[in-house]
């Protein structure tokens, strides 16, 4: 083992305040000791004859330096006093880590209160009843695979996968689907996805209607004009020149409440910076 220097995390990280413990690993400190104890089962390591094990917080807050500021594996390796290879196995085993433990737990299918709640919520702030949130897909930066690449290639002129979420109205991700090449529409990767195989047989939202207007309505999502209109989502009336002021009016309301959407997806990249840049 080659002798590296440690002083930045073994003297200077025990001495950050709240403040800095969010500048700089983008939660704060009980969020991350949270994390450390919810991952021990798949991310704690056991020293051996050979060597000593990092410590699991010290795997876990590697991670999260990656993760939060897309520095390169040498640079964060000089910080914590670790080998390039070290660096990115952390990394890999707190994604892998996290898809299997916390994903299962932390974004899940609501259930029929659940539904409720949040159909009241986006109600009383943007007076749109029975909708309980938006729809949309952002290209993460990947590096182009050696394989199809030519898939991953999207209309703005980089490799990319799509990720795809829905969120309540207070910007709470409550579904998620990811890793499509960034060549498909939008439209397409709803269609792929669980979301539109459970919704269109039904079988998704619960069969809870209110009358609107004359119509027996129940739950809906909000969308952009690259979805095709369903019963359960739910777009603005495109601009042919040949709109009424109601449809002016019901434009600006769907608009208006879908824009939680895209401030979620804003401060997801805003707190990861990892999905800024092209991800190995």
């Amino acid at each position: 083992m080659l002798d590296r220097a440690t002083e930045w995390w073994g003297v200077i990280v025990p001495s950050f305040t709240h403040t800095q413990w969010v500048e700089n690993f983008r939660m704060s400190e009980e969020t991350y000791l949270y994390l450390c104890n919810n991952l021990r089962p798949a991310m704690e390591r056991q020293d051996t004859a050979f060597r000593e094990c990092i410590p699991l917080k010290k795997r876990v807050a590697i991670a999260l330096w990656k993760l939060g500021t897309g520095s390169e594996y040498r640079s964060i390796g000089h910080l914590f006093g670790v080998s390039n290879t070290t660096v990115c196995r952390c990394v890999q085993d707190f994604c892998a880590a996290a898809e299997t433990l916390l994903v299962p737990e932390l974004i899940c299918s609501p259930d029929q209160e659940k539904f409720a709640e949040m159909a009241d919520y986006t109600e009383n702030r943007w007076g749109l009843p029975q909708c309980v949130g938006a729809i949309d897909g952002s290209h993460i930066p990947i590096l182009a695979p050696q394989e199809y690449h030519c898939d991953y290639f999207n209309r703005k002129g980089w490799h990319s996968i799509i990720l795809q979420e829905v969120v309540d109205g207070k910007g709470h991700f409550w579904n998620v689907f990811a890793g499509m090449p960034g060549s498909l529409h939008d439209a397409r990767v709803l269609r792929l996805s669980s979301l539109w195989e459970l919704a269109s047989r039904g079988n998704y939202f619960p069969p809870c209607t209110r009358n609107i207007g004359g119509v027996n309505a129940g739950h809906y999502i909000l969308g952009d004009n690259a979805y095709s209109l369903q019963d359960w989502l739910i777009k603005t009336f495109p601009d042919n020149g040949w709109l009424t002021a109601e449809h002016v009016i019901y434009n600006k309301k769907i608009c208006r409440a879908r824009v939680v959407v895209e401030n979620a997806f804003g401060r997801l990249k805003g707190r990861w910076r990892c999905l800024m840049k092209r991800n190995d």
